[in-house]
This record gives C-alpha cells, sequence and structure tokens, in this order.
C-alpha cells in the first residue's frame, strides 16, 4: 500500500510527484530544492543552500513518519563539484554519528536554477 506524504513545512512539489511515497516500510523523499517554504523563495548562496534543502528534507522525512537516523540513502546533485567540500561540511553537521550510504553527482542544471538538490531513502519505523 502506498502513502503520500505532504508537510507544509516544505516546499510543495513544483511538478506533478509527490514530496514523498511511503511503501513496504521505506520512505522515498523526492528532492529538496532549496525553497524557503515560508517564502518560496530560492537560496542561492550554496552553504545556506545546503542547509536549506536539508532542512526540508529533515521536514518531509518527519511528515513521513521516520527520522534523520533513519535514512539509508541520499543522493546530492550539485551544479558546481567545486564547491564539493563546503557540502560535505554542512552535511556532516546534519548526519553526525550517522552515516548514510550517499552520492553526489553535478549536474548541468537543477529545477528553479537550484544550486542543489537532496534526495533520501528511509526506514519507516
Amino acid at each position: 500500500m502506498l502513502r503520500v506524504i505532504n508537510t507544509d513545512k516544505a516546499p510543495a512539489a513544483v511538478g506533478p510527484y509527490s514530496q514523498a511515497v511511503a511503501a513496504g516500510g521505506f520512505l522515498f523523499v523526492s528532492g529538496q530544492i532549496p525553497l524557503n517554504p515560508l517564502t518560496g523563495e530560492m537560496v542561492t548562496d550554496f552553504e545556506e543552500a545546503c542547509k536549506q534543502s536539508l532542512d526540508n528534507l529533515f521536514s518531509v522525512v518527519a511528515a513521513g513518519g521516520s527520522s534523520p537516523d533513519n535514512i539509508v540513502k541520499v543522493n546530492v546533485y550539485v551544479r558546481d563539484m567545486g564547491k564539493f567540500s563546503i557540502l560535505n561540511e554542512i552535511y556532516a553537521t546534519y548526519f553526525k554519528g550517522h552515516k548514510p550510504a550517499r552520492a553526489v553527482v553535478e549536474v548541468s542544471n537543477l529545477p528553479k536554477n537550484a544550486p542543489v538538490e537532496i534526495e533520501a531513502v528511509a526506514i519507516i519505523p
């Protein structure tokens, strides 16, 4: 059985998809770009964009009945791999003891010209 997850604590989907879908004990969280959910504005500073994307991701994970400690896989898409070390510094503050499997991929562009997009899979306890 599938359950669609929506929360106003993260930006609404910018296309025909859900913020997340729960299925088979897992939560599949769509890519979160750094849109401020209160203002709808894009955060463009890379460091702050990483924080906003992770905040959005964690909000959707919580709305789906899970927690950051239950995230098992993260995919990060960046427009500039030269900022990889900045991403790692910010990422490490969000995943202190728990380190999910992860991929980081440089792409030519992202929705709304975002500098970063982060998606995840979590276990629902």
